[in-house]
């Protein structure tokens, strides 16, 4: 059998060989004719009006399928209201209101929103000048001293003309200088340094110059002649100095005459009666402050003791009375016990005394009733404790 490169021919292939002949030789006759370019153009005419007729039938007919589908649907709808559906019925009037419609419910406040600022926030700027406050009913050196932020002792300092260090000089409707901050408040002297003033109170000339209460130029201030004006009031800022000693003397069985310092409750000599043990009773019944606690920076060397007023008050420890009467020093009703160990006790602003001078006492007898006389706001006992000439705190010693 002979092999050839050509592929052998299908029975299907050589049909369109035999097709493509026949159009070949039709389309060569009509060439020769000279119409085959009109042939071509009419041909094409004819087949897009076909087309577009094929077109046209096809929507015509999807268009009627379309409505058919609609009327039944509308049909079944109608059947299945007219069965279906109840007759609707009249509802009659009633005297049910309907509710006000409200066009401002539509709006919450769900969302979020954003606060108007109205006003501009400052800072709390520090006071740097002084003010003025009216005593009150009631009031003390620690509650006008808590009251602005500031030490007892500042309230007295800047006060010194008015209660010469005295916290039991307050009195109603009195005017007190308030400081902006603790220390010192001074009169200027003319002729005064500067630098020795600084020094009275232990602070900076800076200190001083540079607190604003005081209204100096530092730009242009000589602090060599700072030309203060007489009598001009300085704030001291954190300035200090020794407490005017407002009481008197201590008193005892061996100087009788110190006593007549405090006026006239004072007792002559008197060289017997009762010892001491060295222990303390508490004077009265009640336990707790009314006022002032024992502060010696406050210039307050004692305790003032709660009670009603004509309470029962009694010596702490045995003694002899040294002092008993009125006195001079704000104490109003006052007694004095030496306990002949070197402890002497004092009693103030009774409201009446039941022992006398030289009259020897011991442990819890009583000596008077509590009240509110001399320089006191209300019924208090102000208790003192003395050992060796020195005011001791009570609370050290009270049983």
């Amino acid at each position: 059998m002979e092999t050839t490169n050509s592929q052998q021919e299908t029975p299907t292939d050589s049909a369109q060989k035999k097709e493509e002949s026949k159009l070949s030789k039709f389309w060569s006759v009509l060439t020769q004719a000279g119409i085959a370019e009109r042939t071509l153009r009419i041909g094409t005419y004819l087949g897009a009006i076909i087309l577009v007729t094929i077109v046209i039938f096809a929507v015509q007919a999807f268009s009627f399928g379309d409505h058919q589908t609609d009327t039944s649907s509308q049909a079944v709808f109608a059947a299945a209201s007219s069965t279906s559906m109840p007759a609707p019925t009249e509802i009659p009037d009633s005297d049910v209101e309907m509710p006000i419609f409200d066009p401002t419910a539509f709006f919450t406040d769900d969302g979020l929103t954003r606060a108007a600022l109205i006003h501009t926030s400052i800072p709390t700027r520090a006071r740097v000048d002084v003010l003025t406050y009216t005593v009150e009913q009631g009031d003390s050196v620690f509650a006008i001293a808590d009251l602005f932020g500031l030490k007892p002792e500042t309230i007295l300092w800047g006060n010194t003309s008015a209660l010469n260090d005295n916290p039991h000089s307050l009195s109603p409707g009195q005017e007190l200088n308030i400081l902006p901050v603790d220390g010192t408040y001074h009169k200027w002297t003319e002729g005064e340094s500067l630098a020795n003033v600084a020094d009275y109170y232990g602070v900076s000339i800076q200190s001083i110059i540079g607190w604003p209460g005081n209204h100096f130029d530092i730009y242009d201030f000589d602090a060599e002649n700072p030309g203060i004006a007489a009598n001009t009031m300085l704030i001291i800022p954190g300035g200090k100095r020794e407490m005017i000693n407002y009481g008197p003397p201590v008193i005892s069985r061996s100087n009788p005459a110190i006593a007549s310092t405090y006026g006239p409750g004072h007792c002559g000599a008197i060289t017997q009666g009762a010892i001491g043990i060295g222990s303390f009773i508490w004077p009265t019944i009640e336990r707790w402050i009314s006022g002032y606690d024992y502060n010696p920076g406050a210039n307050h060397p004692a305790i003032d003791i709660a009670g009603s007023l004509g309470n029962s008050v009694w010596s702490v420890d045995n003694g002899v009375i040294v002092y008993s009467g009125w006195s001079n020093y704000g104490y109003g009703n006052l007694v004095v016990v030496d306990h002949g160990n070197g402890w002497q006790s004092l009693y103030a602003h009774l409201n009446s005394i039941s022992v006398g001078c030289g009259q020897s006492v011991y442990q819890g007898t009583p000596i008077g009733a509590l009240g509110s006389t001399g320089n006191s706001s209300g019924p208090h006992l102000h208790f003192e404790l003395i050992y060796l000439s020195q005011r001791v705190n009570p609370w050290n010693f009270l049983q």
